[in-house]
């Protein structure tokens, strides 16, 4: 447990985030191990079909994890204002919205998956693998979000460390079943899938049992699960805010996913697939950054410190340009390698492809790094509007792309996708945060 309301800003944030990078490296560590597995042991056909439900799979669980983000937004502030009764309620609210949410979701996209793969554009050859993979991750979803719902509770009291270690275990155990799954009981795509599903419910009971144990403000009870409609309307406003935000997102990628799917080649999914992995480990700090800012700010506003939010934020976004800077070097040295192990390929058009993609978009990464820490930031400290109208105008940015220039660029329309709308999209962010009285210090609270 952690007060990020006193002490050194820079040091706090640090310390907190250093656990969530930990925990982010852990989870593309898992990511680029199930690949490598796939592709080495079921062949390329079935990585492309693993790779073609990607954007969708990050879109749907994207939401979900916004959401849960957005609900441990509400507890953070409790906790900074030292409202024990509002913790246990948010934390029970949370839990409760989770699970109804989840099946919710479940139920709907199941039901619709094939349809939705045929609008995907998804290459006939690899849309029953495809199905049968993501047909078994969208049913073990609710253990995704309950997971995640936990996490963010203890983030939200400043336990970045919990989260991480239970993240270890169950990536070991993934790792393992995978190999068990995948290699000796020979169950294909859809080994691979059981194996994520059952590391994420385990990850879940233990956390829940670890909670139960070691946080009393947060256990709740019956009267804590009646349900309080304000509460509940406040955390689903900032939970859809944030799980919109990611969808918008990320229903851009799915639009370019569509897009390169158009294309016929299994060459460009494979090879867009693995710039999606290398470019996961180089966003990392963004997203960690960000996920930090949320909590930090969540927890300074509820304590009245708007001059540690700014002075937090400035320093933080200085740490990640400087990542950026080393980005655009590795882009040009290590990428070509990485390509090969994650893929295990040696189609030079691939590895091309894949380091192309990378070498172009991170020479803007500066952009986007500035876009999650801002994005993060606002939801934490209440603005729940400005990162979507960013996140839209992403999403029109790759649709205009998709269906305009995809068919006459080819794949160098989606490698451009990205940077020009990070360009388009930071306007209002930065435009907002000049005006907010809380980010801005030469605003009054009317933001005059």
């Amino acid at each position: 447990m952690k007060d990020l309301t006193k002490g050194n800003t820079l040091r706090l944030i640090l310390g907190f985030a250093f656990p969530l990078a930990v925990g982010n490296i852990f989870q593309i560590f898992y990511s680029l191990v199930d690949t490598r597995i796939v592709g080495s042991f079921l062949g390329e056909n079935a990585l492309a079909a693993v790779g073609s439900t990607s954007s969708l799979n990050n879109m749907i669980i994207g939401f979900l994890m916004g959401m849960t983000n957005g609900f441990a937004i509400i507890t953070a502030r409790y906790f900074g204002a030292k409202d024990e009764k509002g913790l246990r309620k948010s934390a029970a609210a949370a839990f409760s919205m989770g699970i109804v949410i989840s099946v919710f979701f479940t139920v709907i996209s199941v039901l619709g998956l094939r349809p939705i793969l045929e609008a995907l554009h998804t290459p006939e050859e690899l849309t029953e693998q495809a199905y049968q993979y993501f047909r078994i991750i969208l049913l073990g979803m609710t253990g995704a979000m309950l997971y995640n719902v936990c996490a963010g509770l203890f983030r939200a009291v400043g336990d970045s460390m919990t989260p991480l270690l239970f993240l270890i275990a169950s990536t070991g155990v993934n790792i393992g079943l995978d190999l068990l799954f995948v290699c000796v009981f020979q169950m294909g795509v859809e080994g691979a899938a059981i194996a994520t599903v059952i590391s994420q419910i385990l990850s879940f009971l233990g956390c829940f049992i670890y909670m139960q144990k070691r946080y009393s403000m947060l256990h709740f009870g019956r009267e804590d699960l009646r349900p309080d409609r304000e509460l509940m309307k406040e955390m689903l406003t900032i939970g859809i805010s944030m799980g919109f935000m990611n969808s918008l997102i990320n229903i851009g990628s799915v639009v370019l996913q569509r897009a390169i799917n158009s294309l016929n080649d299994a060459a460009y999914i494979v090879a867009h697939t693995a710039a999606r992995k290398i470019t996961e480990i180089f966003m990392l700090p963004f997203g960690v950054f960000g996920g930090a800012m949320a909590t930090f700010c969540g927890q300074n506003l509820g304590a009245g410190r708007a001059d540690r939010i700014r002075k937090g934020l400035k320093e933080v976004i200085v740490i990640s340009w400087v990542w950026c800077a080393l980005t655009v070097l590795l882009s040009y040295t290590v990428v070509p390698g990485l390509v090969k192990l994650i893929t295990a390929t040696e189609q030079e058009q691939i590895i091309d492809t894949a380091s192309l993609y990378m070498q172009m978009d991170t020479i803007l990464y500066f952009v986007t790094a500035v876009i999650c820490i801002l994005r993060n930031a606002m939801q934490g400290i209440g603005d729940s509007v400005t990162p979507i109208i960013s996140s839209f105008l992403e999403l029109l940015c790759k649709f205009l792309v998709a269906v305009f220039l995809t068919p006459y660029w080819g794949y160098w329309a989606i490698i451009w996708s990205e940077p020009i709308s990070w360009v388009i999209m930071i306007i209002p962010l930065l435009i907002n945060a000049y005006r907010n009285p809380v980010l801005h210090k030469g605003k009054n609270l009317a933001g005059t």
